[in-house]
């Protein structure tokens, strides 16, 4: 059938050839040829005339060549060979090249352990990310971001108090939808600090219309870059991103990127070794439905606890809480593994830990009796520093009793916190009397009792000082409320 219609299409070919030729012996021809050749014809026309002038020969080669083309555009499009082929095919961003950047290849490409141990760490979660950056459509050169971020490193927390990979502050992350509670930080989750990352990202770039002004504003913050750029402008100056004062932090920043970039692009030129990592994904999700220790789930999942943490870094006590941690992230093959042994489970509870919520403020000593704990756990567990008390609605981590079977609920889990105050602490001060100072008027001006005044001096309730004298009084120091 395919030569039938092969047949065919030469026919029809050779038959339009002929309703067009002349007589190629004609003078007339020959110099038309000649003016043709000096003045070509409009691209309309052109067009039309190839289409019903060209011999069948020509058409035949111009078939194969463009068989040939079609065989080349299909094996580029073939699978990347890994995912770092993948991310350099969906490079996006304009390049960046200037002194910053060649200082920090040279940094980099002097490390080469360091850049080993950065990228073999991010084979965890990369995949992941790039998939998110295509289905997006936006560049994937921004996967290598928590490489300058945190090195992906989800656990790393700086000194402003940013956390996580992406490195989001509190507040920004609450913007974005990151949970943080006493129980756990988004912050720190693989999956929704990537997606509010990319939000964040794609917002900055639809804000200011440029790659590298968003790069720093997510660095700097998007008022900073927007001052900046307004402050060019009334000087008539340019507003890209070189030409922007900044930060040293922020105007190195793109620098770094854009250095990890070309490393990626070419590693032998910088002597530089990748890790492999699969063009396939690393963990898959698995659904939680109780509570269940941290240790056990681990467990039964057959993973390391090291590679269970690296990839549920948001959980941060020994259970996970399905009210408010509904899925966890486990490695491909152990996803199924999970399942199938807590199917087969039968050592009793999944969980040895819940939350017990403070009726009344209270001493941790008294707390941790009241839930059967001892003192230093109970603080530790609970991150209670000494001589603070604990507020009423307080959320607190204690031992689950063998009779209890409800889970912890959402309110809970989604929104718990632990409320500290200050113990009242007693300083010894002296201080001087006045003229006509007794015991009774000096205990009320310090707002002490009038015995107490006279237990610390050594003196009777009715006793009257002299003027100057030195009077001992034990004052509460002023401490500021906590809350973590």
């Amino acid at each position: 059938m395919n030569r039938m219609k092969w047949l065919l299409l030469c026919a029809l070919v050779w038959l339009a050839g002929c309703a067009t030729s002349t007589n190629p012996a004609s003078p007339n021809n020959s110099a038309n040829d000649s003016s043709a050749r000096k003045a070509p014809l409009p691209p309309s026309r052109a067009r039309e005339k190839s289409a019903t002038s060209v011999p069948l020969g020509s058409l035949l080669t111009n078939l194969e060549a463009d068989k040939q083309a079609g065989s080349r555009a299909i094996a580029s499009l073939s699978p990347p060979r890994d995912l770092w082929e993948r991310i350099r095919r969906g490079y996006g961003m304009p390049d960046l090249d200037n002194n910053l950047v060649h200082d920090r290849e040279q940094w980099y490409s002097s490390r080469p352990d360091y850049i080993f141990r950065m990228t073999e760490r991010s084979q965890k979660y990369m995949f992941h990310i790039v998939e998110e950056l295509e289905l997006r459509n936006m560049p994937t050169e921004l996967a290598l971001l928590p490489f300058v971020e945190s090195a992906f490193n989800p656990q790393a927390v700086s000194s402003a108090k940013a956390a996580g990979m992406w490195q989001f502050m509190p507040a920004t992350g609450r913007t974005f939808e990151l949970k943080q509670n006493v129980f756990r930080d988004d912050r720190r989750d693989v999956l929704a600090s990537t997606r509010a990352a990319l939000d964040y990202l794609q917002k900055l770039y639809n804000l200011f219309g440029d790659w590298h002004l968003a790069l720093a504003a997510y660095n700097w913050g998007e008022g900073s870059v927007g001052k900046a750029i307004s402050r060019n402008q009334r000087a008539g100056l340019n507003t890209g991103y070189p030409d922007l004062s900044m930060p040293m932090e922020t105007r190195m920043y793109v620098p770094k990127l854009q250095a990890i970039k070309n490393i990626v692009a070419q590693p032998q030129d910088f002597n530089s070794h990748l890790p492999a990592i699969g063009n396939h994904p690393y963990f898959d999700t698995v659904t939680i439905r109780r509570d269940i220790d941290v240790v056990l789930a681990a467990r039964l999942a057959e993973v390391p606890m090291e590679d269970f943490k690296a990839l549920n870094p948001s959980v941060n006590k020994p259970v996970i809480m399905a009210a408010g941690t509904p899925q966890i992230l486990l490695p491909w093959d152990n996803a199924k593994i999970f399942q199938t042994n807590l199917e087969a489970y039968s050592g009793g509870r999944l969980a040895s830990w819940t939350v017990w919520v403070a009726p009344s403020t209270m001493r941790a000593a008294d707390a941790a009796k009241k839930v059967g704990m001892g003192e230093s756990e109970f603080r530790s567990l609970n991150n209670i520093p000494p001589r603070m008390l604990i507020r009423p609605g307080s959320a607190l981590l204690v031992p689950r009793g063998a009779n209890t079977a409800q889970d912890v609920t959402s309110h809970v889990a989604d929104t718990g916190q632990v409320s500290l105050e200050p113990e009242i602490i007693l300083k010894k001060t002296m201080v001087r009397a006045g003229k006509g100072a007794t015991v009774a008027n000096m205990a009320l001006k310090y707002r002490v009792t009038a015995h107490n005044l006279a237990q610390w001096n050594n003196v009777a309730l009715t006793a009257s000082f002299k003027n100057k004298q030195a009077v001992v009084l034990f004052l509460p120091t002023a401490r500021p409320r906590s809350k973590s």
